[in-house]
């Protein structure tokens, strides 16, 4: 190259100076830096099946039942008391560690959402991981890795970490109520779930509303944990005022909102503390950043402590030192026996955090230290603990467990049970031989199938009935869909199964429209009694299946009517719950408070709708191309909650068109807010100014975010009528079969 031809910029055209690359992949400013109010709409396919490494047709269940369980929990009771020197066992047990990393695995729970828990083993990733209420568990993440890798694929993380908990139980002395397993792991972090307002940790400011005390004191839903990375609540009291008043009462708010009432709570808080001890030995100042701000060479383990050895007697987690019971390894009743026993006065540990111990001096030397011989301790109790024999409720059960142990013995036993499986969903998906035969109000039973189910013949002719039973299309829609898009991935409650649509309180959901679901459920029982009635043998149709056979029905009419012929799938096998199965209160958190593809909003939230629907689409495990062709199917067949024109972009309701994305799409059309909060929309034809659609955030959303309008676009175009009606023929058999875990769908099998 000649000096002329010589590029003039210094370095040449082609040539990167290594200490000039400014980012890789993931740097900031990303999309959500510049747009912090975009649509998250891509949250809809994660987790990526991608991460796993074991395939799309990974069988776990298969898996599982390969497992000698007995031999697993015999390598776990032996690591239990083979104290390792990176990480010193306190009292030469690893138990007390292994019980709070099972609970606070399990204890992000909360009823609200389904969202939370233990099904995912999500604790060994951001953000749990590096929660300041997680500290130092992935020291006990860490001890059983060598147990996860001898096991492999036959056993969960998120199984083991459950697993080892239960185990320690045992291994300490208690009788737990059992173990299912059957929890699929997660491969990534969770970057979807809500957990707070506040933006820095250990915070609480912007959660509550009101002072503590009061009655208007109340957490924002659908949170269940009092403070930002915090399982439940702050141990020294709201806000740290080390008031036993005020933490009691932000106990009931919190554990309620993990779905435990007031003895379940006891018994946790009373048969938890019966093991261990706090750590608040050292200055906080000593400890390194969590695991997610580590260092590189410090392999993701996080709050290394630069006091002494850095472990054993320097331990420092919450900043709160001591135990509670003389024997910390050993299941009994002490716990209670000494929050009675004695006078408590306020203490502050070398870390600073602040406790209580016995007045003037009692039990000073009660408790051993975990490390050092010779060494012994006063009683220590949290103010969340005094708070037990404050409040008058909670003295109550504390007084009734103290006289008769054994039935704290019980009461904790099916608290902790509740506590690990309640994101588990109905006892059918659990697995392995210690599965209790006892079926519990909180897993929604549903009757096992007592009869045969109908043919391929029966379908036809119930079909035919069904249509002819002058029900509308958008009726029989809607009820299918009420029962079934109640169900929630997140801990596999609601659906179709159980038909508990037809119960209280469901049936009379606004959102439901109960006066029209009564109609056709009036209809379809007139139905299942004359099918039922002509049977010779044991067959039968239930009203589960019935509901969801007149949705199918209604559906491929809607869809031959609009000239696209179908055969929308049905496959029977559902039963009836009973209102005995069926825990009023339980069953009242799955009622949507916004439900997009209703287009229902019960009052006025902070969050925009179509957050919202994102929110419902992603708890019924849906793709976002699966949530648009939801949405447009269900306006154009009128299944709208309170018969609203709202989105029904069509002049043919009932008929299964693709007329929701033209009519959406067509550049004619000027839209307008038609009230302040801009909930509502007008579209007017822009060359005449007559109105010509209403709709609501939940409809504009399709044309506004660029994604869903790609999407409405491919519905819109010329050849996208089929390819829409057969995707939202997919997405809705998908939505009916969700809670169908016996079939061990796709869902499930991960």
């Amino acid at each position: 190259m000649t000096e002329q031809s010589k590029c003039p910029i210094s370095g040449g055209r082609n040539q990167i100076k290594s200490d000039r690359i400014g980012g890789g992949i993931g740097t900031k400013p990303m999309n959500a830096d510049w747009w912090p109010k975009r649509l998250p709409v891509e949250l809809l396919h994660s987790p990526s099946s991608k991460a796993n490494p074991y395939g799309p047709d990974f069988d776990y269940p298969s898996e599982f039942a390969s497992l000698d369980l007995a031999a697993v929990k015999k390598d776990i009771t032996e690591m239990l008391t083979t104290s390792h020197d990176f990480w010193p066992a306190d009292y030469g047990n690893y138990g007390p560690q292994m019980v709070r990393m099972a609970w606070h695995a399990a204890g992000t729970y909360r009823v609200a959402d389904g969202r939370g828990g233990s099904g995912e083993g999500l604790i060994r990733f951001a953000p749990l991981n590096s929660w300041e209420d997680n500290g130092n568990i992935d020291k006990s993440i860490r001890l059983l890795e060598p147990i996860k890798q001898k096991y492999g694929r036959k056993l969960s993380w998120a199984d083991l970490i459950i697993l080892t908990g239960n185990c320690a139980l045992e291994q300490m002395g208690f009788k737990t109520f059992g173990f299912g397993g059957g929890r699929l792991d997660s491969w990534e972090g969770d970057d979807s779930t809500y957990w707070g307002p506040e933006t820095e940790m250990a915070t609480q400011d912007k959660r509550w509303t009101g002072k503590p005390g009061t009655e208007e004191y109340d957490l924002e839903n659908p949170l269940g944990a009092s403070r930002q990375s915090l399982i439940y609540v702050h141990p020294e009291g709201p806000f740290g005022n080390m008031d036993p008043i005020s933490a009691a009462q932000e106990i009931r708010i919190t554990f309620s909102r993990m779905a435990m009432n007031d003895e379940e709570t006891v018994a946790l808080i009373a048969g938890g503390h019966a093991f261990g001890k706090s750590h608040g030995a050292s200055p906080k100042s000593h400890l390194g950043p969590e695991p997610n701000a580590a260092e590189l060479e410090h392999q993701g383990l996080g709050w290394i402590n630069s006091n002494g050895t850095g472990n054993a007697q320097y331990t420092t987690t919450n900043g709160i030192e001591g135990a509670w019971t003389s024997n910390p390894t050993r299941w009994d009743n002490e716990y209670l026996e000494n929050l009675f026993k004695y006078e408590w006065e306020q203490t502050v540990s070398p870390a600073g955090g602040k406790a209580w111990k016995p007045k003037g001096g009692a039990a000073a030397d009660a408790v051993p230290d975990a490390h050092l011989e010779g060494v012994r301790h006063p009683l220590m109790m949290m103010t969340t603990d005094i708070a037990l024999i404050t409040d008058p409720e909670y003295r109550k059960i504390c007084e009734r467990f103290v006289e008769d142990s054994t039935l704290l013995d019980d009461a904790f036993a099916r608290a902790w049970y509740k506590l690990t499986h309640r994101d588990m969903g109905p006892k059918n998906r659990l697995l392995g031989p210690e599965v209790p035969r006892e079926e519990l109000i909180w897993q929604d039973p549903i009757p096992a199938l007592d009869h045969e189910v109908v043919n391929e013949q029966d379908i036809a002719q119930l079909k035919k009935d069904i249509l002819a039973s002058g029900q509308s299309i958008s009726a029989l829609v809607s009820a299918a869909w009420a029962s079934a898009s109640t169900f929630r991935k997140t801990d596999f409650r609601g659906g179709a199964n159980g038909a508990r649509v037809r119960l209280e309180p469901m049936k009379n959901w606004e959102v439901n429209n109960p006066k029209q679901l009564a109609s056709v459920l009036e209809t379809l029982e007139k139905i299942q009694s004359d099918f039922n009635g002509k049977q010779s043998g044991n067959k039968k149709i239930s009203m589960a299946d019935l509901i969801v056979l007149a949705g199918c029905a209604a559906v491929e009419k809607a869809a031959h009517d609009a000239g696209v012929k179908v055969s929308v799938p049905f496959v029977p096998g559902r039963m009836d719950a009973s209102a005995e199965q069926t825990d009023v209160d339980n069953i009242a958190v799955l009622e949507p408070m916004l439900d997009g593809f209703r287009n229902y909003r019960k009052g006025k939230y902070a969050v925009e709708t179509e957050r919202m629907l994102i929110d419902r689409a992603q708890l019924l495990d849906l793709t976002a191309p699966e949530m648009t062709a939801l949405v447009g199917g269900l306006r154009v067949l009128g299944a709208n909650y309170d018969g609203s024109k709202h989105g029904v972009f069509t002049e043919k309701v009932g008929v299964l068109s693709n007329d929701f994305f033209t009519n959406l799409l067509a550049i004619d059309t000027k839209w307008t807010p038609a009230d302040d909060a801009k909930e509502t929309f007008e579209g007017k034809d822009k060359a005449s100014g007559k109105t010509k659609w209403t709709a609501t955030r939940a409809d504009l959303v399709f044309g506004s975010n660029p994604q869903l309008r790609t999407l409405s676009l491919a519905y819109a175009a010329s050849d996208g009528h089929e390819l829409f009606v057969k995707q939202f023929v997919d997405a809705w058999h998908k939505v009916m079969m969700l809670d169908r875990f016996e079939l061990q769908h796709e869902l499930y099998k991960n």
